[in-house]
């Protein structure tokens, strides 16, 4: 029997959101998540796609569940009462997603003592994440130390833009000396996006070039040509770019110096102002973008702002990528917002013909969970909404790797 199942975990702070996949055909086998880890009223959430269990639906566990340890075993025990169990010789690989990998790690990478310990070192670049993720990986290392546990790295997919668009305009040896520069995130949802678009254009990866939109609580654009990424709206951490649910995006530096001197807010809560309470939340009280859309449809003015604001942001970064790439095959939407909210995809394409863009409003009213383009047949750039699908691009670029 060939082992071809990879478990993919996504272990944040307080959660851990994972997929059993099997790589022969692509499938999922079981999705679930547990969550407020940590609190009294942890829950968890399994549900098995194969199997008798699937005929049972989803399952549901509430209660306190104490840590990250505690949760995978939970984890291990639901997967293993559907008959796949973390024992399974079936399972060939955990694939672990982690936020950061700095500019040591560009491509996937098996973990042992000496990656973790470097993946640990790279907190203080992504101290919201990174610590997480290491805690997953500790954790699975215990339960099945030996599988390949494998590291996905959310800023992989950026490390092709070329120096002089990933070096910020400062002191060379001071940028040098912190690691200061632009990363970028969400890596794998544009990889996978990205391919995904050249596809439905049905031309070879190497022969598109694709603005890639992403556009969830958190967003972010690219600019891939031939499936390289040469261009990405996040930096150095994930607050700049697009304007987001609850982060600024794009800002001048110096009004973090206003809120110091003037303001006299200390660097922590500038911190927490700008990815906390910034973004549609800061400035219409909302972050759900449901809501905004609601709220400008009814005369809302803070919310319409606020709209106007986020699609102003997306227009200009279309059209930037636009004259990074030269030549531009197609914009994708993708993620919560991109994939569902047909109002946005609207506002932001809307005027910008002379870039060879324009929606078929018909077709991009239509909610469907199939990729698929919604641009006019006149249009010279398509227009396509991708659903994401970033547990598959963790398992395939895993699978891949124990595979070689």
């Amino acid at each position: 029997m060939t082992a071809s199942r990879v478990l993919v975990l996504n272990s944040g702070s307080s959660s851990v959101k994972y997929q059993l996949l099997d790589m022969a055909d692509r499938s999922r086998l079981a999705v679930g998540l547990v969550e407020r880890i940590g609190e009294e009223t942890s829950r968890l959430v399994h549900e098995p796609l194969i199997g008798p269990g699937a005929a049972g639906g989803k399952r549901e566990r509430l209660g306190p569940i104490a840590d990250h340890e505690e949760a995978l075993g939970a984890v291990a025990a639901e997967l293993a009462a559907d008959g796949m169990g973390l024992d399974s010789p079936e399972l060939a690989a955990v694939g672990h997603r982690v936020v950061h990998g700095g500019t040591r790690f560009t491509q996937p990478t098996v973990i042992d003592d000496e990656v973790l310990a470097e993946i640990r070192s790279l907190i203080p670049l992504a101290p919201l994440h990174n610590p997480a993720n290491v805690t997953g990986i500790e954790v699975a290392r215990g339960l099945r130390g030996d599988i390949p546990q494998i590291a996905v790295f959310d800023t992989a997919f950026h490390s092709t833009i070329p120096e002089y668009a990933a070096r910020y305009a400062i002191d060379a040896a001071t940028a040098d000396k912190y690691a200061i520069r632009r990363y970028g995130f969400h890596g794998t949802s544009h990889a996978y996006v990205s391919r995904a678009t050249a596809g439905l254009l049905g031309k070879p990866v190497e022969d598109v070039n694709v603005i890639v939109l992403h556009l969830g609580n958190g967003a972010s654009a690219s600019a891939v040509r031939g499936g390289v990424c040469v261009e990405t709206s996040m930096g150095l951490t994930p607050l700049e770019g697009l304007v987001m649910g609850t982060r600024s995006g794009d800002l001048d530096p110096a009004v973090i110096f206003h809120l110091a001197r003037v303001g006299g807010l200390s660097v922590d809560e500038i911190d927490s102002l700008l990815n906390k309470k910034s973004g549609l939340l800061g400035m219409c009280g909302d972050n759900d973008m449901r809501e905004v859309l609601r709220r400008a449809g009814e005369g809302d003015e803070a919310a319409a702002t606020a709209f106007a604001a986020y699609v102003h942001r997306l227009k200009k970064y279309i059209g930037a990528y636009s004259a990074v790439l030269g030549r531009v095959d197609a914009v994708a939407f993708t993620a919560g917002v991109g994939e569902n909210a047909h109002q946005v995809r609207e506002a932001a394409v809307g005027g910008l013909a002379e870039l060879g863009l324009a929606l078929d409003l018909q077709a991009n009213a239509v909610r469907s969970p199939e990729p698929r383009l919604v641009s006019a047949e006149y249009a010279r750039v398509a227009v396509a909404v991708v659903p994401t699908d970033e547990e598959l691009e963790i398992a395939t670029q895993a699978y891949a790797l124990v595979t070689r």
